[in-house]
């Protein structure tokens, strides 16, 4: 923001560059840092600052910024507080930059300028210096004498642009065609000059005189003047002439719509605008003073004064003063919120400075408000009071009222369950009077809050869950800037996506105590339903599945639902890949029979494992590991690779194994083995022969038995015959094997006892053939020379 030229008036900018004061992250930076404007002119003059945005963990923010000339007790003066300025300052401050605009101005404001700001972090206030030096002057009209005429010359103090155009008066009449800065008059004509710079002839130099000696002019006291409604003005001047002055009076150019003859001005006094309230005095040889009382708003307008000599009328179209009048108001210069009232600081004030100390009234619900005359307030004031203040003698001329700040009220609409995607509308309302502007936050924490909307309703065409949370408002009436009471915004929303998880979440052991957790932003809160392989295992608000003991078996692939009045929604599916030591393993040899030496055998393991096992082959009494992996070959099977085998699995979760035996057959013994297997079947096929011819006899005995009883001489003949045929033949079968005529395998493991199962294979008694008749005494007895012949198999 560059420095802007003054609103009216001349001024000069004598060093327009721009200079930045400071250090590091901190600096002011002023457009110009020299000035030079004319008395009763107005100026602006502004800058720019920056300061670091954070600090001490935490955003800095800046709480207060203002401009200053003097100093009290080591402390800034801010302009708007320095009686000296009153009511002729004025502030427009954004973010890093502000201006200064100073109307009216005196020589006394002729001063350096500084710019100060203080923001929220401890000891960090910064002032811009130097500052900008401000010099106020008048034209003036310089004289230099010669013998009969003097040349004048239109200066200033502040140097002026240069190709300046110029314009020149003689008693108070424009002189035409003169431009320049300089201009001959005759020394001996009795008349005032004065010049003013063209496009700024509102403030021309006061007139001077050509000779020594008095001449036609007036000079005006004041170029300008503000007053408040209701309160009484004086407009002075002095004036001289170097001939008698016959008439002199008091008036306005603004009303001359009221004059009989536009060109001739009417005495003020005569006016009925003014009926009662003018006063014209003259407390002193050639000098006039206007009295106004009870001014009205209507009375701000520029007064001249004219005079008349014999030969001459002094009617200047030189600006006389212009006078403004305003209305008083209250303003709030301090204000403190408490939970039923406000005390506050309030001033009695107008936009111009009063031109006396005056004495004030003030009303509080329209009642006066004793001990008080200042124009200023101080106490406590309650939601509905009426506020009002006056300049003593002129309480009917008062400021309009102003009320006691009511809290905003806020209201939401739809009132029912808000969800999001709807439509919403907040609303902040107040009886403020002034009316109010209203501006929307929403509340995060952050000191620096950002406003979301200047207008009394805050629309939200389709509402998000992220618009949840507090909103407020601030009546922002210049008078009380009131903060609000806080609404809640709640939306309601189905269930988002689910996430899961397990814990622990590493990997997950047999045994351990595993817990699943499903998680979804919902408004209300979501239910939750476990699954797994898309069976449901549980239901509820806690989201939680939990194995105490997780096993094996709880292996898979696990997902989650999130559901609510508004929703639902499944999750991604989550597998769980539960870790476990080796079952214990199985064996199996191929082939499964006789194992015959120089055969090949094929011992498989198997076992079950997450993760996948090792396999590793012992001999029972080994010193080192036969074989790894699941399956374990021996070629060229021999006696010595007869025993106990075992097979060992292992993960990092654990080890298990199991054994087996193996025997060798050799294979003589398997030719004497087939060959008693030979003779055993023919003895028993021959003795089947024999048994079935045996008993064809014996019924053929038995028919003899008949006869014998015919013939019992022959008798002890057929019982020696039937002795001498006697035969036996049993088969005995045994689990208990005698001879290792088949391979064994067998697991290493403690043997079942099996009862036996004794068969008679075969048993052949042979007697010697008698060949006398025996004794029927005699025929248990077993002859000396019967065979025996016995077959036992054990299984």
């Amino acid at each position: 923001m560059s420095l802007s030229a003054a609103v009216s008036g001349f001024v000069v900018f004598l060093l327009s560059v721009s200079v930045i004061q400071g250090q590091d992250d901190w600096g002011v930076t002023y457009s110009s840092t020299e000035i030079c404007a004319l008395k009763g002119s107005t100026v602006d003059m502004s800058c720019t600052y920056r300061y670091p945005s954070r600090k001490h963990g935490r955003d800095s923010k800046v709480k207060e910024t203002f401009w200053f000339t003097k100093l009290s007790g080591n402390q800034p003066v801010d302009l708007r507080t320095d009686s000296d300025y009153q009511d002729r300052v004025e502030y427009s401050c954004s973010a890093k930059s502000c201006s200064l605009r100073i109307r009216d101005l005196r020589e006394s404001d002729s001063a350096e300028y500084k710019f100060r700001f203080i923001t929220n972090q401890p000891d960090w206030r910064y002032t811009g210096s130097p500052g900008v030096t401000l010099r106020v002057t008048d034209l003036q009209v310089s004289r230099s004498s010669y013998s009969s005429w003097r040349d004048l010359k239109c200066h200033s103090s502040c140097r002026l642009p240069d190709r300046s155009s110029y314009i020149w008066y003689r008693n108070g009449q424009k002189i035409p065609s003169q431009t320049s800065s300089t201009y001959s008059v005759d020394f001996n004509y009795a008349a005032s000059y004065s010049c003013a710079v063209e496009g700024h002839e509102d403030f021309p130099s006061p007139p001077v005189c050509v000779n020594d000696r008095l001449c036609n002019r007036v000079i005006y006291t004041d170029r300008s003047i503000c007053a408040s409604k209701g309160s009484s003005v004086d407009i002075s001047c002095t004036y001289s002439s170097y001939d008698t002055i016959t008439s002199k009076f008091w008036f306005s150019p603004d009303h001359s719509y009221q004059w009989q003859s536009p060109s001739q001005p009417e005495d003020l006094s005569e006016d009925s605008q003014f009926a009662g309230r003018v006063q014209v005095l003259e407390s002193e040889r050639g000098r006039s003073t206007l009295r106004i009382t009870d001014l009205t708003e209507s009375d701000s307008a520029q007064y001249h004064f004219k005079f008349t000599t014999r030969w001459f009328e002094w009617r200047s179209s030189l600006p006389g003063t212009t006078l403004t009048v305003t209305a008083l108001q209250v303003q709030v210069t301090r204000i403190t919120v408490h939970q039923s009232d406000t005390e506050a600081e309030l001033k009695c004030h107008s936009s111009c400075s009063p031109a006396a100390r005056l004495s004030y009234v003030w009303f509080k619900n329209r009642q006066k408000v004793t001990g008080v005359e200042t124009s200023s307030f101080k106490g406590r004031v309650y939601p509905g009071d009426v506020i009002s203040c006056a300049l003593k003698g002129h309480e009917n001329y008062g400021s309009p009222p102003v009320y006691a700040p009511r809290l905003p009220s806020v209201s939401v609409s739809p009132s029912a369950e808000i969800v999001e995607g709807s439509s919403v509308t907040l609303t902040c309302s107040s009886d403020a009077n002034p009316a109010a502007n209203y501006t929307w936050y929403k509340e995060n924490g952050d000191p620096d809050l950002q406003p979301l909307s200047k207008d009394p309703q805050l629309v939200f065409s389709s509402i998000q869950s992220s618009d949840s949370g507090e909103y407020y408002c601030t009546d922002e009436d210049e008078l009380w800037g009131r903060t609000s009471k806080y609404i809640s915004i709640n939306v309601k929303y189905a269930p988002r996506l689910p996430s899961v998880s397990v814990s622990p979440s590493a990997e997950i052991v047999e045994g351990s105590s595993v817990t699943l957790t499903c998680s979804s932003d919902a408004n209300p809160a979501a239910n939750y339903t476990w699954y797994k392989e898309n069976q449901t295992l549980i239901q509820g608000p806690e989201g939680f599945y939990h194995f105490s003991s997780i096993s094996s078996e709880d292996r898979g692939n696990y997902s989650c639902k999130s559901e609510n009045q508004y929703g639902e929604i499944n999750s991604s599916s989550l597998f769980i890949d539960v870790q476990y030591a080796p079952r214990l393993p199985s064996v199996s040899v191929s082939p499964s029979a006789e194992i015959v030496e120089g055969s090949s055998v094929t011992l498989t393991c198997s076992s079950d494992a997450n993760p996948a096992a090792n396999y590793t082959w012992y001999k029972e009494n080994g010193d080192s590991p036969k074989a790894s992996g699941q399956i374990f070959t021996i070629t060229d099977f021999r006696a010595e690779h007869s025993g106990n085998y075992y097979c060992e699995v292992q993960n990092r979760r654990g080890t298990n194994k199991t054994s087996v035996h193996l025997t060798v057959l050799a294979g003589s013994w398997k030719s004497v083995a087939a060959g008693t297997i030979t003779v055993v079947l023919l003895a028993i096929i021959s003795l089947s022969v024999f048994l079935w011819i045996r008993k064809k006899r014996k019924k053929r005995a038995s028919r003899e038995s008949t006869e014998a009883e015919e013939r019992p001489d022959n008798r002890e003949q057929g019982e020696s015959e039937e002795q001498d045929d006697f035969h036996y033949a049993s088969v005995h079968f045994s689990n208990n094997q005698a001879d290792n005529l088949y391979s064994n395998i067998r697991p290493a493991q403690p043997r079942r006892h099996v009862e036996q199962q004794e068969v008679e294979y075969a048993a052949v008694r042979f007697n010697s053939a008698s060949t006398g008749p025996r004794a029927r005494g005699q025929g248990a007895a077993e002859d000396s020379a019967a065979l025996y012949s016995t077959v036992n198999k054990t299984c």
